[in-house]
């Protein structure tokens, strides 16, 4: 048969569902408006982050965990780009990016355990931290969301056969259209 490849089975993670952006491209900008317009969102304040690093993910945290279990929340550090600016010049390029990547990887660990199982994250720098705090090490790749973004989801870990099942979408900043989060949610299997 020349049927062509056969599309991925679909992605299927049944859980809270989280949306982390860490990415300041005008893409993914955009794509923060458009969800939190619809959906609650919690904006990270870098300069606040700095100052207080575990209250202020404990704030955030606590948020998502009041407002996940109605539908996906967003949690972002798309800040605009002069408050980015500022960041940068008290810390450093590096610096600055490294805390608020810690400060998202520190929030979905800390959800991933009250529950949530879907987690999109936009922005590469901020994919890596996120995976690599899960401890993820093996993903399976699932249906295409747009173009060069797929749904994945974690593989059994015979290194770490407690850890959670978990549907992962990791897109660097500027992949997408505007709604891309709402679009890529509601691809997945029984999506609440």
């Amino acid at each position: 048969g020349a049927d062509g490849p056969v599309p991925p089975a679909p992605v299927n993670a049944p859980g809270l569902a989280l949306v982390l952006a860490g990415s300041c491209s005008q893409a993914t900008q955009a794509q923060v408006a458009r969800f939190t317009r619809q959906r609650p969102g919690f904006a990270l304040d870098p300069l606040a982050l700095a100052e207080d690093h575990g209250g202020y993910v404990a704030e955030a945290v606590a948020f998502a965990r009041r407002h996940c279990p109605e539908g996906p929340c967003i949690v972002y550090s798309t800040a605009s780009p002069d408050r980015v600016a500022a960041t940068q010049a008290r810390f450093g390029r590096e610096a600055a990016g490294a805390m608020i990547e810690r400060a998202l990887a520190d929030i979905a660990a800390a959800l991933v355990e009250t529950g949530v199982r879907r987690i999109l994250v936009a922005g590469g720098e901020t994919s890596g931290a996120v995976v690599s705090r899960l401890g993820v090490r093996a993903l399976r790749i699932g249906e295409t969301i747009a173009p060069g973004v797929p749904w994945t989801e974690t593989l059994l870990d015979q290194a770490n056969p407690d850890a959670p099942h978990l549907a992962l979408a990791l897109k660097s900043g500027n992949f997408g259209g505007e709604d891309f989060f709402m679009q890529a949610l509601g691809l997945l299997a029984n999506a609440n």
